[in-house]
């Protein structure tokens, strides 16, 4: 009777386990938000290498010590790290109860082999080297699982290669005992380590994690980065990064206070509008200025003071995914993916901070700072990977000095403090203040492509002001007039005017050569318009209303 019980339950337990075939990818859980990840075990980074990781970092028993930034959190003795550590042996468990395909005679991994996707056991420590490849022969969701009973270790710049469609987010190691990757090793997937710890020495990269159960990690001068691509269940997605807020009329000026003087000292190259909404602009040379110089305020400028106010709320208030823990020591080719990140207190850019869109040229990046902004000479902001100027945002609250021969990128939204760019400063991108005095010292500031309606109806880059038509006076009060030339089909003209939310205003023919326009009923503000002859655009520009 005990033996029919015992059965019994063993058959309804195996029934209710979950089966992991060859090819079936192990649930991560939280754990997969790390890059790092001790269960138990100090968590640490050498003083003598920067660390380069993108990803979670934690340990459950302990604090991380020896990071600067990372682009992720540092999560310790929390409860992200105490479910990411029982995620882990979920995972781990998963792993293991999975039978191998394949138990290769050489307990020496690489030496220029390529493997296909399968189950891989082996027996005793083992050891890689040279290369080895994965070859996914054109299936994206090929999976690749190393089972290593005993420990593993990477000889002197070791390579894991995959070809082919192989993903590192689909490729595991389930290793028995400590891990320690010699120097230059790259290694590719998921490495789990059961009672020990994982070691990873000068110039090592790891497109994958290093997590370990029961054992601590230690790193020293590495690139970790979590993989992306699979998605569900080890999520691992390509990132979005928040929603861009909406300009507006913002989005035509480079160079803007909505309450201060703007001045400019020696050759200076604008490609967008210039000019305060309180206050004078001044010493910009308009040959040199590809936009309108706005010398006094007028009805764009308050109309962009007004859309100002909205941008900086949107990014004030916009939830951060991630702190920057350090923020005098940022730059120094810190590597961040689209997310919201921000940091307290006064932040130096130093050297280069890259920002990489992870091949998506949408992604969008908003870095939010609670202080003072300053950078070194020659600082660099470079977007790799897809990223684009017109996707990153700096929230600053505070005084902004970008230092001299700085390439910078992305628009800067300062609240409450002075801008200034400096001598031979590169600005792919825009500079507003909501308050403060703007300088620019010869100087290039080119706003990113766009400046136009939410609907997209004209591009600024894109106008077309070629003499066809005069509209004057422009900015205009109740009335303005269209003058065109005698080359204009006057029988099959007309005029259509939109508002800066694209919906169109004025559809009108043009049944004179010259001829009044009644504007009376245009509040204040940026339209803009588009002359057609003969089902064709023949001129398109901008008007400004000030009623």
């Amino acid at each position: 009777m005990k033996n029919k019980l015992l059965n019994i339950i063993t058959g309804v337990t195996l029934f209710l386990m979950p089966t992991i075939n060859y090819g079936q990818v192990p649930t991560l859980g939280t754990a997969a938000n790390f890059v790092l990840f001790t269960t138990n075990g100090a968590m640490g980074n050498n003083v003598s290498g920067v660390s380069h990781l993108t990803g979670n970092v934690g340990s459950n028993s302990e604090s991380s010590t020896g990071f600067g930034n990372i682009d992720g959190v540092m999560d310790d003795v929390n409860g992200a790290s105490g479910q990411a550590s029982t995620d882990l042996l979920v995972a781990y468990y998963q792993l293991k109860g999975i039978a191998p395909d394949k138990s290769p005679a050489s307990l020496i991994l690489g030496n220029g082999d390529t493997l296909t996707q399968a189950v891989y056991y082996y027996p005793a420590a083992s050891t890689l080297n040279l290369n080895l490849t994965l070859n996914a022969k054109g299936d994206p969701n090929a999976v690749f699982i190393f089972q290593i009973n005993g420990a593993f270790s990477t000889n002197p710049n070791s390579k894991v290669k995959l070809i082919n469609g192989a993903k590192a987010c689909n490729v595991f190691w389930r290793v028995e005992g400590a891990v320690n990757m010699a120097t230059g090793t790259t290694m590719r997937g998921t490495v789990i380590a059961n009672n020990a710890l994982i070691m990873m020495n000068t110039g090592d990269t790891l497109e994958g994690r290093a997590l370990s159960i029961n054992g601590a990690v230690t790193v020293d001068g590495v690139l970790a980065y979590i993989p992306i691509g699979c998605g569900s269940p080890n999520q691992s997605p390509n990132l979005t990064g928040p929603l861009a807020p909406s300009l507006a009329s913002t989005e035509c000026y480079a160079i803007f206070s909505s309450s201060g003087n703007v001045t400019n000292s020696g050759v200076t190259h604008v490609t967008g509008d210039v000019g305060t909404n309180v206050g004078l602009t001044s010493g910009f040379d308009s040959l040199m200025v590809a936009g309108t110089i706005h010398p006094i305020p007028d009805g764009s400028t308050a109309l962009c003071a007004a859309n100002l106010g909205n941008v900086y709320f949107n990014l004030n208030t916009l939830p951060s995914d991630i702190e920057l823990l350090y923020p005098v020591q940022f730059g120094h080719n810190l590597v961040l993916t689209p997310h919201t990140y921000h940091m307290q207190g006064a932040v130096v850019l130093t050297d280069t901070v890259y920002l990489n869109a992870q091949n998506n040229a949408n992604a969008v990046f908003v870095i939010k700072i609670n202080g003072a902004f300053s950078t070194s000479t020659y600082s660099r902001v470079i977007l790799i990977n897809g990223a684009q100027a017109k996707n990153v945002f700096w929230k600053i609250d505070g005084a902004v000095s970008i230092n001299n021969y700085s390439i910078f990128r992305g628009t800067i939204v300062c609240n409450n403090g002075a801008i200034s760019l400096n001598t031979g400063v590169t600005l792919d991108g825009r500079a507003f203040t909501t308050t403060g005095q703007l300088t620019t010292a010869a100087i290039k500031a080119t706003m990113p492509s766009g400046c136009s309606t939410t609907t997209g109806i004209l591009s600024y880059n894109a106008e077309n002001t070629n003499g066809t038509a005069t509209i004057y006076p422009n900015p205009f009060g109740s009335i303005t007039t269209i003058l065109l030339n005698d080359g204009v089909n006057i029988d099959k003209a007309e005029l259509i005017i939109y508002n800066d939310l694209g919906a169109e205003v004025m559809n009108t023919t043009i049944t004179k050569q010259e001829m009044i326009i009644q504007t009376n009923k245009f509040p204040s503000g940026i339209y803009l318009y588009k002359i057609i002859s003969n089902n064709k655009i023949i001129q398109s520009g901008r008007l400004v209303s000030q009623q």
